[in-house]
């Protein structure tokens, strides 16, 4: 275990390194935030003294230094557009996101999962032929489009759910949820079930393949000819085996989640990180945008450790070949 932590911590710690070399360059090219910052009228003498404020004036590879140093210091700079600590906004935004994925992974687990396995049980019939097909759309439709839609049927239409924003929020410390309002709780819904609809058909064809592939091994065949309950070798046996792929594809959607819950959150506005993205992009706020990049890639390798490290612990023959 120690070891595989190790070698994780290692190769993490490269992908980082990478991360933020890529969140310098590529966002030095997304345009001159010292002319969306200036005033029309603003002198050539005052554009450069803005430049040299933010460092803009440095030599790329100094840029580049002070760039890594401030990060490993905590140090997300100071947003353009809104003129506070990048670090500052972000822990404000994150909570709606946060909450927002996981409300929508429940949702994907605890539809995709039963879906999949019943889709598995009975090939042929018509309950799982109507989930495949279901499954097709769900997956193959956009987010907007699917986000627009129930917006149309569910808050203008029927007015059940609020169809932008995140309701009321308590405050706990630092961290804002709406998980304690019904107000919160409603406005919720909507952003959850788009957020979910492509993680739940992921999910649901994976556990279908794995639970098809399982129930036609050997041991499944022996475990039935002693007449061990049906129940006992679908959901003990048979289930806990195909569940393996789906640890992995779980861990790994969650982090897609974060990083692709912008086009949600901008159809439903709710204030998360991915609309303070988006409205960095628009302004080229080059700290919040790089600052994103840099919390998505610590998010896929933290979240790619946890996976291996799951495998180690639900897997023996893992722990055998490390012992």
């Amino acid at each position: 275990m120690i070891a595989v932590l190790a070698s994780r911590l290692v190769q993490g710690l490269l992908v980082m390194l990478t991360v933020t070399a890529l969140a310098f360059l590529m966002f030095r090219f997304v345009g001159d935030p010292v002319q969306t910052m200036s005033r029309e009228d603003a002198t050539p003498q005052e554009k450069a003294e803005l430049r040299a404020s933010l460092g803009l004036d440095l030599p790329v590879p100094l840029q580049y230094a002070r760039f890594v140093a401030r990060v490993v210091q905590g140090d997300l700079g100071i947003s353009y557009r809104n003129q506070r600590p990048v670090a500052r906004l972000i822990a404000e935004r994150l909570p709606a996101t946060m909450e927002l994925v996981l409300a929508a992974t429940l949702l994907a687990l605890a539809f995709g999962i039963p879906l999949g396995v019943l889709a598995a049980l009975r090939p042929d019939g018509v309950v799982a032929r109507s989930v495949q097909a279901l499954s097709l759309i769900g997956i193959s439709t956009p987010t907007f489009v699917t986000g627009i839609a129930l917006i149309l049927v569910f808050a203008v239409g029927l007015k059940l759910v609020p169809s932008f924003g995140r309701g009321e929020v308590v405050a706990l410390g630092w961290w804002s949820t709406g998980y304690l309002t019904a107000s919160g709780l409603k406005s919720l819904v909507l952003p959850a079930i788009t957020l979910s609809l492509f993680q739940l058909t992921l999910i649901m064809r994976l556990v279908r393949s794995e639970m098809i592939d399982v129930l036609s091994t050997d041991y499944i065949r022996f475990a039935r000819a002693r007449g061990l309950p049906r129940a006992y070798v679908h959901y003990r046996l048979a289930l806990r085996n195909a569940l393996m792929p789906v640890i992995t594809v779980t861990g790994l959607q969650i982090g897609q989640l974060i990083a692709f819950a912008i086009v949600t959150e901008t159809v439903f506005q709710w204030p998360g990180m991915g609309l303070l993205f988006i409205q960095a992009v628009g302004f080229s706020d080059i700290p919040v945008m790089s600052a994103y990049l840099l919390f998505v890639g610590a998010l896929f390798v933290a979240l790619n450790t946890l996976v291996d490290l799951v495998y180690v612990l639900v897997d023996p023959r893992l722990r055998t070949s490390l012992a």
